[in-house]
């Protein structure tokens, strides 16, 4: 079974050169170095942080109305979640959040028993590209953002 422990098995010393950095990439790449996600909820628990972007996720999930809670029926299973843990950096390689996402473990799921069909909304790279070709064009201006949740309004 594979377990990550929350010290940094390879650090980036050992690997790496910060000479030839700006003194903004030395502070990011330590910043990769020294800080550590959380592996378990009890980890996260432990740290107000994470138990304020657990807080944050759960808002969200509420606000939007992602699920109903209902009785679980007769020999059925439910679908167990589990957290996941990151750390946005901004550019300047400081902390930007911590972020904590709710995730089902769809992987428990039996194709025809316990879903019909899957839905992965993600940008297609060659749209990407095409809209990157007409920005330089046409000299567009371009920006970045993070969405901090997204959901699809639609059925489940």
């Amino acid at each position: 079974m594979y377990h990550q422990t929350t010290k940094p098995l390879y650090p980036l010393a050992n690997y790496l050169s910060f000479k030839h950095f700006s003194p903004t990439h030395k502070a990011f790449l330590t910043s990769l170095n020294t800080t550590t996600t959380p592996t378990t909820l009890s980890e996260a628990l432990g740290d107000k942080k994470w138990k304020q972007a657990m807080d944050a996720e759960m808002e969200a999930l509420e606000k939007n109305g992602t699920w109903d809670l209902v009785n679980l029926l007769n020999g059925k299973k439910p679908v167990r979640c589990k957290w996941v843990y990151t750390i946005k950096y901004k550019a300047d390689g400081s902390i930007e959040r911590y972020k904590a996402r709710l995730v089902a473990k769809g992987f428990t799921q039996i194709y025809g028993v316990d879903y019909m069909e899957t839905f992965a909304p993600v940008a297609k790279m060659n749209r990407v590209r095409v809209i990157l070709y007409l920005a330089a064009n046409y000299g567009w201006n371009l920006q970045q953002f993070d969405v901090k949740n997204a959901f699809l309004h639609g059925e489940i």
